[in-house]
């Protein structure tokens, strides 16, 4: 995510750390290059200008020439300025009303059905909704197909009506269905376009008009840079939407979408799509976003991923298991089940500080598990509860049944071991009267 722009922004604020001595000269200089990195990554031109016309007038202001660590409060600056930029605080969804009503905008191919199935899982899972999924477009079969197939998945409600080809009608119907059924959400799915065109905004602000949303969202893919921009600024101009949902920002190597957009049509980003996955979504934080681009990680959203996997008494059941040297395979599986649902391995990876970019060019495969998990399913049950019964005829046993050799079974081995007596120094550290015993029997 935005690693040509990360890069550039790096280089041009290396300029200014080399430097022997800051004066007025170096800091134009290195703002130059941030303009020019911005402009590489696609950012608008006058949002480009400004941001660093703004930089040099706080940077001269709070006097980075004669401060004591020029470079770093230079740095400082320009994060302070990105997450202005980008809108200074994460903005949440409107959830009143009942049922909350959201309406979902946006051309053919921006990610708006993916989006309204990603959403409503989110809602369901964290809120306690209870979401209505709606098909409005009724121009594609597929459309409302594969709104049917993202609720079945996520299980949650689809309303369509078959031959009606009236979207302000099936929105209104809709909304009285869930009250009906006591749904205190409803997600509208509507038609787009591959380009702006009266028909769609015409229908679209009828839907607005009739319904009455919390919320109007903007789905737009990031990858297409200014592109994405200006369609913004048209549909806002016609819908004064609420909001913008960036889609597919982990393929984005540029950022102009993020850094303009909010600039441009005034509106916040509220979400971005991060994979392909239904739970490849995140609140959109201005700060961390910053820190991001800067190569300063993101260790909160990390937590906050972990979190949302964390079982309390799983926890304390794990926590006694490692005291008590009892940790074994089937608890070593549970723990990568929890990895793997914190989303991709490598963006989880990319929020650590300083590991984004020494894993940039490296490729971490999704299912960099898959032989750990195969070597561990072609144990038997004993084996796994038990590893220490896995003698050398059982080990070529597993490496054959798991299609992998027997250096890697014995590798993985090892390596179990190893950490299970690394979790066990750790908990006894945490307990420094049973560390204190411990050592007293030896």
């Amino acid at each position: 995510m935005f690693e040509n722009l990360s890069e550039r922004l790096e280089r041009s604020l290396k300029l200014l750390k080399g430097q022997g001595k800051i004066t007025e000269i170096n800091v134009a200089e290195t703002l130059k290059d941030v303009r020019r990195a911005l402009l590489d990554a696609d950012v608008n031109y006058k949002v480009a200008k400004q941001f660093t016309d703004t930089v040099k007038a706080k940077a001269l202001g709070q006097n980075v020439i004669n401060a004591i660590k020029p470079s770093e409060l230079m740095v400082k600056i320009v994060h302070d300025e990105l997450t202005t930029l980008m809108g200074g605080e994460a903005v949440p969804l409107n959830l009143s009303g009942n049922p909350t009503v959201i309406l979902m905008s946006g051309l053919q191919g921006s990610g708006k059905t993916t989006f309204s199935g990603k959403i409503a899982r989110k809602l369901k899972s964290e809120k306690g909704r209870r979401p209505l999924l709606v098909a409005c477009d009724v121009y594609r079969p597929a459309a409302i197909e594969q709104l049917k197939v993202l609720g079945s998945q996520i299980e949650v409600p689809v309303y369509t009506e078959e031959g009606n080809k009236n979207p302000v009608a099936i929105a209104q119907n809709a909304i009285q269905y869930a009250k009906t059924n006591h749904l205190d959400l409803v997600i509208v799915d509507t038609a787009g376009r591959l380009a702006v065109d009266e028909q769609m905004m015409d229908e679209i602000e009828a839907i607005k008009k009739a319904i009455k949303p919390q919320e109007t969202l903007f789905v737009v893919d990031s990858m297409t840079g200014q592109d994405a921009v200006n369609t913004a600024k048209e549909f806002n101009e016609r819908l004064d939407f609420d909001g913008v949902v960036l889609t597919k920002l982990d393929g984005d190597t540029r950022g102009g979408a993020a850094l303009s957009i909010r600039t441009v049509v005034t509106k916040p980003i509220k979400f971005v799509g991060t994979g392909e996955k239904l739970d490849a979504i995140d609140l959109f934080h201005p700060s961390r976003m910053a820190d991001r681009i800067l190569g300063m990680g993101d260790i909160v959203s990390l937590v906050e991923k972990a979190q949302q996997q964390y079982d309390e008494k799983a926890a304390r059941e794990l926590q006694r298991k490692i005291e008590k040297n009892q940790f074994n395979f089937n608890d070593f599986l549970k723990q990568i089940e929890q990895i793997k649902k914190m989303g991709n391995i490598k963006e989880l990876a990319s929020m650590i500080p300083g590991v984004g970019k020494a894993i940039k060019d490296i490729d971490i495969d999704d299912n960099a598990f898959k032989g750990i998990e195969a070597i561990i399913h072609s144990m038997t049950e004993k084996e796994r509860v038990n590893p220490s019964i896995i003698n050398g005829s059982r080990r070529q046993r597993i490496a054959k049944g798991s299609g992998t050799t027997l250096q890697e079974v014995n590798r993985l081995l090892k390596q179990f071991e190893e950490t299970r007596k690394m979790m066990k120094a750790a908990t006894s550290i945490k307990n420094p009267m049973k560390m204190m015993r411990n050592m007293r029997r030896r």
